[in-house]
Protein backbone atom coordinates (compact mmCIF):
# COMPACT_ATOMS: atom_id res chain seq x y z
CA UNK A 1 0.00 0.00 0.00
CA UNK A 2 1.42 3.38 -1.05
CA UNK A 3 1.70 6.06 1.61
CA UNK A 4 -0.16 9.27 0.78
CA UNK A 5 1.66 12.51 1.59
CA UNK A 6 -0.50 15.27 3.07
CA UNK A 7 0.18 18.77 4.33
CA UNK A 8 1.33 18.32 7.94
CA UNK A 9 -1.14 20.85 9.39
CA UNK A 10 -4.07 18.47 8.89
CA UNK A 11 -2.74 15.37 10.61
CA UNK A 12 -4.19 16.05 14.08
CA UNK A 13 -7.53 14.22 13.76
CA UNK A 14 -9.77 12.49 11.22
CA UNK A 15 -12.13 15.44 10.64
CA UNK A 16 -9.14 17.63 9.80
CA UNK A 17 -7.77 15.05 7.32
CA UNK A 18 -11.19 14.74 5.65
CA UNK A 19 -11.42 18.54 5.35
CA UNK A 20 -7.92 18.68 3.85
CA UNK A 21 -8.57 15.82 1.43
CA UNK A 22 -12.02 16.87 0.25
CA UNK A 23 -12.48 20.63 0.72
CA UNK A 24 -9.41 22.75 1.40
CA UNK A 25 -8.22 24.39 -1.78
CA UNK A 26 -11.08 23.18 -3.99
CA UNK A 27 -12.27 26.17 -6.07
CA UNK A 28 -15.62 27.38 -4.70
CA UNK A 29 -18.12 29.05 -7.02
CA UNK A 30 -21.18 28.82 -4.79
CA UNK A 31 -22.19 31.98 -2.92
CA UNK A 32 -23.64 30.11 0.03
CA UNK A 33 -20.35 28.23 0.49
CA UNK A 34 -18.46 31.54 0.33
CA UNK A 35 -20.77 32.93 3.02
CA UNK A 36 -20.21 29.83 5.15
CA UNK A 37 -16.46 30.33 5.01
CA UNK A 38 -16.80 34.05 5.77
CA UNK A 39 -18.70 33.17 8.95
CA UNK A 40 -16.35 30.34 9.90
CA UNK A 41 -13.12 32.20 9.10
CA UNK A 42 -14.37 35.24 11.03
CA UNK A 43 -15.19 32.99 13.99
CA UNK A 44 -11.72 31.49 13.77
CA UNK A 45 -9.90 34.82 14.21
CA UNK A 46 -7.50 34.19 17.11
CA UNK A 47 -8.40 30.50 17.36
CA UNK A 48 -7.40 27.28 15.58
CA UNK A 49 -9.21 26.02 12.50
CA UNK A 50 -9.60 22.62 14.17
CA UNK A 51 -11.71 24.30 16.89
CA UNK A 52 -13.99 25.76 14.22
CA UNK A 53 -14.26 22.49 12.30
CA UNK A 54 -15.46 20.76 15.45
CA UNK A 55 -18.18 23.41 15.82
CA UNK A 56 -19.16 23.63 12.14
CA UNK A 57 -22.46 21.79 12.62
CA UNK A 58 -23.36 24.17 15.43
CA UNK A 59 -22.81 27.09 13.06
CA UNK A 60 -24.82 25.37 10.35
CA UNK A 61 -27.74 24.88 12.77
CA UNK A 62 -27.61 28.36 14.31
CA UNK A 63 -27.00 30.36 11.13
CA UNK A 64 -29.76 29.04 8.84
CA UNK A 65 -27.46 26.63 6.99
CA UNK A 66 -25.42 29.69 5.95
CA UNK A 67 -28.21 31.39 4.01
CA UNK A 68 -27.14 35.06 3.92
CA UNK A 69 -30.67 36.35 3.18
CA UNK A 70 -32.00 34.63 6.32
CA UNK A 71 -29.03 35.61 8.51
CA UNK A 72 -29.41 39.25 7.43
CA UNK A 73 -32.88 39.23 9.04
CA UNK A 74 -31.77 37.82 12.41
CA UNK A 75 -32.96 39.92 15.35
CA UNK A 76 -31.07 40.89 18.48
CA UNK A 77 -33.28 38.44 20.40
CA UNK A 78 -32.26 35.59 18.10
CA UNK A 79 -28.58 36.49 18.37
CA UNK A 80 -28.80 36.55 22.16
CA UNK A 81 -30.31 33.04 22.05
CA UNK A 82 -27.51 31.87 19.71
CA UNK A 83 -24.95 33.22 22.20
CA UNK A 84 -26.23 30.71 24.77
CA UNK A 85 -25.42 27.72 22.53
CA UNK A 86 -22.06 26.07 23.35
CA UNK A 87 -21.97 24.43 19.88
CA UNK A 88 -20.49 27.67 18.48
CA UNK A 89 -17.81 30.15 19.58
CA UNK A 90 -19.83 32.41 21.86
CA UNK A 91 -18.06 35.65 21.10
CA UNK A 92 -20.61 38.48 21.05
CA UNK A 93 -18.74 40.62 18.50
CA UNK A 94 -18.28 37.71 16.11
CA UNK A 95 -21.88 36.51 16.43
CA UNK A 96 -23.28 40.01 15.85
CA UNK A 97 -20.88 40.48 12.92
CA UNK A 98 -22.60 37.62 11.07
CA UNK A 99 -25.75 39.72 10.58
CA UNK A 100 -23.73 42.76 9.52
CA UNK A 101 -21.69 40.64 7.11
CA UNK A 102 -24.81 38.97 5.70
CA UNK A 103 -26.25 42.40 4.86
CA UNK A 104 -22.95 43.47 3.26
CA UNK A 105 -22.76 40.15 1.39
CA UNK A 106 -26.23 40.73 -0.13
CA UNK A 107 -25.13 44.21 -1.29
CA UNK A 108 -22.06 42.71 -3.02
CA UNK A 109 -24.29 40.09 -4.70
CA UNK A 110 -26.59 42.84 -5.95
CA UNK A 111 -23.71 44.96 -7.26
CA UNK A 112 -21.71 42.17 -8.95
CA UNK A 113 -24.40 39.58 -9.73
CA UNK A 114 -22.77 37.17 -7.26
CA UNK A 115 -20.27 37.24 -4.44
CA UNK A 116 -18.34 34.61 -6.38
CA UNK A 117 -17.81 36.94 -9.34
CA UNK A 118 -16.65 39.66 -6.95
CA UNK A 119 -14.14 37.59 -4.95
CA UNK A 120 -12.62 35.75 -7.92
CA UNK A 121 -11.84 39.13 -9.46
CA UNK A 122 -9.07 39.51 -6.87
CA UNK A 123 -7.13 36.60 -8.45
CA UNK A 124 -8.04 37.30 -12.08
CA UNK A 125 -10.64 34.51 -12.13
CA UNK A 126 -8.08 31.69 -11.88
CA UNK A 127 -6.54 30.03 -8.81
CA UNK A 128 -3.04 31.11 -7.86
CA UNK A 129 -0.98 27.91 -7.78
CA UNK A 130 1.94 28.14 -5.38
CA UNK A 131 4.78 25.62 -5.22
CA UNK A 132 5.65 25.53 -1.53
CA UNK A 133 7.99 22.85 -0.22
CA UNK A 134 7.41 23.58 3.47
CA UNK A 135 4.74 25.22 5.61
CA UNK A 136 7.30 27.85 6.70
CA UNK A 137 7.27 29.30 3.17
CA UNK A 138 3.57 30.15 3.27
CA UNK A 139 3.01 33.78 4.26
CA UNK A 140 -0.06 34.67 6.37
CA UNK A 141 -1.09 37.38 3.88
CA UNK A 142 -0.50 38.36 0.25
CA UNK A 143 -1.07 41.46 -1.84
CA UNK A 144 -4.31 39.83 -3.05
CA UNK A 145 -5.60 39.17 0.48
CA UNK A 146 -4.56 42.71 1.45
CA UNK A 147 -6.60 44.14 -1.44
CA UNK A 148 -9.60 41.91 -0.71
CA UNK A 149 -9.54 42.73 3.00
CA UNK A 150 -9.25 46.46 2.36
CA UNK A 151 -12.17 46.39 -0.08
CA UNK A 152 -14.39 44.29 2.22
CA UNK A 153 -13.68 46.61 5.16
CA UNK A 154 -14.55 49.60 2.95
CA UNK A 155 -17.86 47.83 2.19
CA UNK A 156 -18.59 47.48 5.92
CA UNK A 157 -17.63 43.83 6.57
CA UNK A 158 -16.25 42.86 10.00
CA UNK A 159 -13.60 40.25 10.94
CA UNK A 160 -12.14 40.30 7.43
CA UNK A 161 -8.52 41.25 8.08
CA UNK A 162 -5.92 40.20 5.53
CA UNK A 163 -4.90 37.04 7.45
CA UNK A 164 -8.54 35.95 7.76
CA UNK A 165 -9.14 36.64 4.08
CA UNK A 166 -6.02 34.75 3.03
CA UNK A 167 -7.34 31.76 4.97
CA UNK A 168 -10.63 32.19 3.08
CA UNK A 169 -8.78 32.31 -0.24
CA UNK A 170 -6.89 29.11 0.65
CA UNK A 171 -10.02 27.31 1.84
CA UNK A 172 -12.08 28.32 -1.22
CA UNK A 173 -9.42 27.46 -3.78
CA UNK A 174 -8.58 30.97 -4.95
CA UNK A 175 -5.08 29.91 -3.91
CA UNK A 176 -3.60 26.40 -4.03
CA UNK A 177 -1.32 26.32 -0.99
CA UNK A 178 -1.03 22.55 -0.67
CA UNK A 179 2.65 21.64 -0.44
CA UNK A 180 4.02 20.35 -3.75
CA UNK A 181 4.56 16.89 -2.21
CA UNK A 182 0.93 16.71 -1.06
CA UNK A 183 -1.25 14.52 -3.27
CA UNK A 184 -3.87 17.31 -3.42
CA UNK A 185 -1.48 19.85 -4.97
CA UNK A 186 -1.14 18.14 -8.34
CA UNK A 187 -4.79 17.02 -8.34
CA UNK A 188 -6.07 20.59 -7.80
CA UNK A 189 -3.50 22.06 -10.19
CA UNK A 190 -4.82 19.79 -12.98
CA UNK A 191 -8.49 20.36 -12.19
CA UNK A 192 -8.43 24.17 -12.20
Amino acid sequence: MTEVFRCAWCLGFDQYIKYHDEEWGVPVHDDRKHFEFLILEGAQAGLSWSTILKKREGYRKNFADFDPAKVARFTKKRLEKILLDPSIIRNRLKVYATVNNAKCFLKVQKEFGSFDKYIWGFVGGTPIVNKWKSLKEIAPTTKESDALSKDLIKRGFKFVGSTVMYAHMQACGLVNDHLVECFRHSYLSKSK
